[in-house]
């Protein structure tokens, strides 16, 4: 591919070249490949069949799960973050051992390797906040909790230039895979003045269906605020918010 440079950027299709743009800028490629009707029939392109069925039930995964818990992803996620998960969900479908290739699923994969992932790669949680936490999940009650001990903010939370106050929040979320559905509950503390004193001990509950068979994410994460004229702003849009999976539990 080449990167289009100057004034004028074209966008569709001229001569065989496509023109398009991406978070990298302006691009441009020459058009062509197999025709779609030979690999969809063509016995040679059984592996290529095989692969895109695979990467596209990753794919769906990927929007799955950003759709549970898009109340808290919306306010801390990176350009790439679709990309970046529909990779590790691919990865987690080819560790699945029951069914053929090409068939293979994320239900049936290994999920934790979905543990730690960062929702916003240029904003992550372990080079966020410093404080000692722990998260756990009841499949019985279907509990999520976060415990988080008595903290000095300004020591424990690398806040970005500008921050006056943060939140830490909480979600967790039943996948269903199969059927492309899922429950998400959330819980967050109050807008917090980021000061030297102590917080309070912060205790977050979510609770989800007791005794779920399904597949459960608990995500954690911290967004940052600006008070201006005692109005409380999201500091530059939330650009330096984390949000990582904590727990991944399966039946």
């Amino acid at each position: 591919m080449a990167k289009q440079t100057g004034i004028i950027k074209l966008k569709g299709t001229i001569g065989g070249i496509s023109f398009y743009k991406t978070a990298d800028g302006h691009l441009a490629r020459e058009k062509g490949g197999v025709d779609a009707s030979r690999i969809a029939n063509d016995p040679a392109f059984q592996r290529t069949r095989e692969n895109g069925s695979e990467f596209g039930r990753a794919g769906k995964g990927g929007k799955l799960l950003r759709n549970a818990i898009r109340v808290l992803l919306q306010n801390a996620k990176d350009k790439r973050v679709v990309s970046r998960l529909t990779t590790d969900l691919l990865k987690v479908v080819k560790t699945d051992a029951t069914n053929e290739r090409g068939d293979r699923t994320i239900q049936d994969g290994t999920l934790d390797l979905l543990l730690n992932f960062e929702f916003n790669i240029k904003a992550k949680l372990g080079a966020t906040l410093f404080a000692a936490f722990s998260t756990a999940f009841d499949r019985v009650t279907g509990e999520a909790t976060v415990n988080i001990p008595a903290f000095a903010p300004t020591v424990r939370i690398a806040a970005p230039n500008g921050t006056t106050h943060y939140k830490i929040v909480m979600g967790a979320s039943e996948l269903d895979f199969v059927n492309e559905t899922s429950v998400f509950e959330s819980d967050e503390t109050a807008i917090l003045p980021y000061d030297a004193a102590d917080t309070a001990v912060i205790d977050l509950t979510a609770a989800l269906t007791a005794n779920s068979l399904l597949p459960v994410i608990q995500v954690f994460g911290i967004e940052f605020y600006q008070e201006v004229n005692g109005e409380m702003y999201p500091l530059k849009n939330g650009a330096f918010n984390a949000l990582a999976i904590k727990i991944v539990d399966k039946v």
